[in-house]
């Protein structure tokens, strides 16, 4: 583990697989995710063997070894922490996010406040561009931050899996009985920057071109073909608005991926395969 303090005061903690000179990427996880998370790791590990690639697997703030701003939630903080990042393991790096952790990437990208971003692997953003399926509650921000106030970390989980997340209520109570609830209870006050970053784009509206068009890199979206029609239809919407994107469905892919499957596409992607080049 290596830790670093951003400007901010926070400290993040991350590990670094180096794998060979094929360039850097910086893994993003989503909500309730954390950089112990098994698939992040297979993820990290599999990039690096595989395709060469220096891959930065860090915990954002409010998870695991990393610090917080306890009741200060917005997406800046988070674009910020991402450009120290970079800066510290080299000054450029490709970013790979998944779901909110998507929605990071390219919200930083799209800043101008962090130069050293390559490309861009979004994975799933969960952007909420209809209503034909789900959409959050109007309040969410005032009732989840009451909540984390008050450490109900249970409500919280519950909460944003079924209003944030749009999860059927059976599924967040099933949560209870597996091993991962306590990594739940231990990330649910983090879901405040997952809807810092993500909640104004979760309206039903549709996506405007003027909020991407700071996203000049290469970008891939990629999406499941196994996942809801939600994030299905949220992959198309964003590759539609984005000045240099492509959009790859990944046929027996979900939002819970096969490791084995998310790989190869993002590996070349990242390492400039042939089919990826203009």
């Amino acid at each position: 583990m290596e830790k670093i303090t951003t400007p901010g005061g926070v400290e993040l903690a991350f590990d670094r697989i180096v794998g060979g000179d094929a360039g850097t990427v910086i893994l993003i996880g989503g909500a309730f995710s954390y950089r112990a998370f098994p698939k992040m790791v297979e993820l990290a590990e599999k990039l690096a063997e595989r395709y060469g690639l220096t891959v930065v697997n860090y915990d954002r703030r409010g998870r695991g070894d990393s610090t917080d701003s306890p009741g200060v939630y917005d997406v800046v903080n988070e674009i910020e922490d991402l450009a120290a990042l970079i800066e510290a393991v080299g000054g450029d790096a490709a970013v790979f996010g998944w779901s909110s952790g998507a929605g990071l990437a390219l919200s930083a990208a799209a800043s101008g406040r962090v130069p050293g971003i390559t490309k861009v692997v979004a994975f799933e953003p969960p952007f909420v561009t209809n209503r034909e399926n789900f959409v959050p509650p109007a309040d969410l921000a005032d009732r989840l931050h009451a909540m984390i106030a008050a450490d109900r970390r249970a409500e919280v989980v519950r909460y944003y899996m079924t209003k944030g997340m749009g999860m059927p209520a059976f599924i967040a109570a099933m949560m209870r009985l597996t091993p991962f609830w306590k990594h739940l209870l231990a990330t649910a006050p983090a879901t405040a920057h997952d809807w810092a970053i993500m909640g104004r784009f979760m309206r039903g509206e549709a996506l405007r071109p003027a909020d991407w068009a700071g996203v000049d890199v290469p970008t891939l979206v990629i999406s499941g073909g196994k996942s809801e029609a939600l994030l299905r239809t949220a992959a198309r919407a964003i590759t539609e608005v984005l000045p240099n994107a492509r959009h790859v469905e990944i046929a027996k892919l979900s939002h819970n991926p096969n490791i084995e499957l998310l790989v190869p596409v993002s590996g070349e992607f990242l390492v400039g395969a042939s089919r990826f080049v203009a």
